[in-house]
């Protein structure tokens, strides 16, 4: 059943995957730079240091291009919108977060 509905072209599969591969992205950045430190850490450090923003964010949109390829390539063309709004979303965000006071 999980496989059909990733087959599935439907805009608003593209914004639930676009929402989650970040928190995947997340995940991956976490373990890979962070986890000798615990989670409220890692929230601590997001809050001080916009550089480390700026590093996970591009995890993130790295992911969701990985899947938004994905998706084109395989002719699922609502799907990939739904993943391209959300990135464009959360760049903005980040974006917003970085060169706010």
């Amino acid at each position: 059943m999980g496989q059909f509905i990733l087959k599935r072209d439907d805009i608003k599969l593209g914004l639930v995957l676009g929402f989650l591969a970040p928190v995947i992205g997340v995940f991956i950045y976490y373990y890979w730079k962070i986890s000798p430190y615990t989670w409220s850490d890692f929230l601590h450090l997001l809050k001080t240091n916009k550089s480390l923003v700026s590093s996970l964010t591009m995890i993130c949109l790295f992911v969701n291009v990985f899947i938004f390829t994905l998706y084109i390539n395989t002719r699922r063309d609502k799907t990939a919108k739904g993943i391209f709004a959300v990135t464009v979303l959360l760049a903005l965000i980040s974006l917003w977060y970085k060169f706010s006071g």
